[in-house]
């Protein structure tokens, strides 16, 4: 999966294997999802995926890069550490914390998910 962040930004993610990730992979076999996401306790981005993905719920441990999937319709991109019960959607490759601090920004984000490298 792509992460294009609005100033061009672009990462790839290497997706979780589960009903979560596969239900996610449909949504984007049908076109490009755009999430408005905020900053959320100087650690992650979140925001509204419009739709409701499978819940694949348990205790995680979240690093920097980690994509989660809260409640079955919020997509949340970690920079930074935390632990709840979430899905894991998949993981951002080849970058870490500082990195996509910086990349993500401060404040309000919009981030474009698509199928593809």
């Amino acid at each position: 999966m792509r992460l294009t962040i609005k100033d061009g930004k672009t990462f790839t993610a290497t997706l979780a294997d589960n009903s979560s990730a596969d239900a996610l992979i449909e949504l984007l076999s049908k076109g490009d999802v755009t999430v408005k996401m905020e900053d959320y306790g100087n650690m992650e981005k979140v925001g509204p995926l419009g739709t409701s993905l499978p819940r694949n719920d348990r205790q995680t441990s979240t690093g920097p890069g980690d994509i989660i999937l809260y409640q079955g319709k919020y997509l949340v991109i970690y920079y930074s550490t935390n632990s709840w019960n979430f899905t894991r959607i998949g993981k951002i490759d080849n970058t870490n914390g500082a990195q996509l601090k910086s990349a993500l920004g401060n404040g309000d984000v919009t981030v474009t998910l698509s199928l593809g490298k």
